[in-house]
């Protein structure tokens, strides 16, 4: 694969990944959360998905080591396995920084509200934004 088709490839799968954060959110909160009365587990649940976000620091140190030999292995033998090593880091490291907005969404249960629906979910953003494929890699 070219390198432009490597990029494309992860666009794809990094839209498909803001779909797999925005989603659960959306659609558990639509159904059911007017259901559930504020309870007392809110508080505690909203700072699990705070403390998770941190959980996305050494993912992150992973994927920026990937970029780096991915980078350095341009117009090798190599360049094919460090896009897909690439890849694959930036994915595992996405789904752990995914992690705030689905604690958000089965949180609807447990009856959080929506500011702290909204700022889970926007911190996962945040952090799947930061696995956006540089343009340096083009």
């Amino acid at each position: 694969m070219t390198r432009l088709q490597q990029r494309r490839r992860l666009a794809l799968e990094w839209w498909l990944l803001l779909v797999a954060i925005v989603l659960p959110v959306l659609v558990l909160n639509t159904l059911f959360g007017d259901s559930f009365q504020h309870g007392k587990l809110t508080m505690p649940v909203f700072m699990v998905g705070l403390i998770s976000m941190f959980f996305s620091l050494p993912m992150f140190h992973r994927y920026k080591h990937a970029l780096i030999a991915t980078e350095k292995a341009f117009d090798t033998d190599a360049e094919s396995a460090a896009w897909q090593t690439l890849a694959q880091v930036r994915r595992k490291a996405a789904l752990v920084g995914a992690l705030p907005a689905w604690i958000a969404a089965v949180a609807v249960f447990a009856g959080l509200e929506a500011v702290p629906l909204i700022l889970l979910t926007a911190s996962s953003l945040v952090i799947l934004y930061l696995y956006k494929t540089p343009r340096q890699l083009a």
